[in-house]
């Protein structure tokens, strides 16, 4: 399950005491065991990027990686000088243990913005972590939990494509927006793949699936998404379905932090079709997920489509053109808003299923584009009103 699915890695995940949850496993470590070492990442766009971003940043550049240690318990964001040391400092220690250079390991820290890590325990935590380091399922498991924070529930994908696999994992509950997530993500692969071909494949899919995800419209410091090649198969596979594997895995590990969006109780698709173009489908669909009044109604069972084409009409006619006189409204399956105007009666809706889905037609073009989003909810105000890592 999770990393470990894909030959040629082993993994990790133990209790270092980082966490203010008593016994909850903080510190994860994957490793590559080779015989290639092939790796792409994607990262935050946020400017105040945390220090293990800029660290990682440095180690993938080359297209290279042989590990990644990864906490939760604290951002070690907004740290300066002294955080990037900290973050250096882990990646040294694993180096000395697996016996390569410091610059060929990643970090990944997630919990509170500005405060320092407790490095000692951090350091400790690598060495538990390398000591107990396994191939089997539990292993990936393991590290699985230990980068969670508010997640209810670990999210691990796998998927076997033609002679190889792909394993992964992602942690993500809320501070969910476009371009990225509050997330960590590890996906690993048998597979036989170049770093500029896994760098595509991994850009393409994050694009498609992390990119395309809204809880509460917030940008983490600390994004990152890593791709790892082992070559352990020896399997070179068709580039298509290779891509097409990579975007399945972001995919369904995108759908799962929607899925476990904190103190949510509807995940809610956002379909824009009959668009010019796809860049103008996408940035309606997430000007509609981006609105907390809508995602409001939604908790309350409320299917008020005047949120919906509010949110809509904010679009300025430069990013999307449409007539608001042509635009359908269908909120799970049923026409609430016709041509601009009211349809059926929003009584008809079923708002009782989890999944909500708002199809917007602007019967303008062929181009569609699709945003998962969550409600939000009084368990999403408590969660982040108490919030400590």
């Amino acid at each position: 399950m999770s990393v470990t699915f894909a030959q040629g890695f082993s993994a990790a995940g133990v209790v270092a005491g980082i966490s203010s949850v008593p016994g909850k496993r903080d510190v994860a470590v994957v490793v590559n065991d080779g015989p290639r070492d092939a790796a792409a990442g994607v990262f935050t766009s946020n400017r105040f990027c945390a220090a293990p971003v800029q660290w990682s940043r440095g180690v993938v550049r080359d297209g290279h990686a042989v590990a990644v240690v990864l906490n939760s318990g604290g951002a070690n964001a907004c740290t300066g000088p002294e955080g990037l040391g900290q973050s250096k400092a882990t990646a040294e220690r694993l180096a000395q243990r697996l016996g390569v250079d410091s610059d060929q390991v990643a970090v990944c820290s997630t919990g509170l913005i500005g405060e320092l890590l407790p490095l000692d325990r951090v350091l400790s935590g690598v060495d538990a972590a390398y000591a107990r380091l396994g191939s089997d399922d539990g292993s990936g498991l393991d590290a699985a939990h230990a980068i969670m924070t508010t997640d209810k529930t670990p999210k691990t994908v796998r998927i076997q494509g033609d002679g190889y696999r792909l394993g992964g994992m992602v942690k993500g509950s809320g501070m969910i927006a476009p371009q990225l997530a509050t997330m960590l993500c590890v996906i690993t692969t048998d597979a036989v793949v170049s770093s500029d071909d896994l760098r595509s494949a991994l850009e393409s899919a994050v694009d498609r699936s992390f990119n395309r995800i809204d809880v509460d419209g917030c940008m983490s410091t600390n994004d990152t998404v890593l791709l790892l090649a082992s070559g352990a198969s020896g399997v070179e596979p068709d580039l298509d379905e290779f891509r097409g594997n990579v975007a399945a895995a972001c995919g369904s590990l995108a759908r799962q932090i929607v899925g476990d969006g904190e103190g949510s109780s509807h995940d809610v698709r956002i379909m824009v079709t009959g668009a010019e173009s796809e860049e103008s489908a996408l940035v309606c669909a997430r000007a509609v997920a981006a609105s907390n009044l809508l995602k409001c109604a939604i908790y309350g069972n409320d299917p008020n489509w005047g949120r919906v084409v509010s949110s809509l009409g904010t679009v300025p006619v430069s990013q999307a053109r449409f007539s608001p006189a042509d635009v359908t409204v269908d909120i799970n399956g049923v026409r609430v808003c016709d041509g601009g105007k009211p349809g059926r009666d929003r009584s008809e809706v079923d708002m009782t299923p989890r999944e909500v889905h708002i199809d917007i037609d602007l019967h303008v073009g062929a181009s569609e584009a699709t945003v998962w989003t969550d409600d939000l909810t009084l368990d999403y105000v408590h969660i982040n009103a108490d919030y400590e890592s």
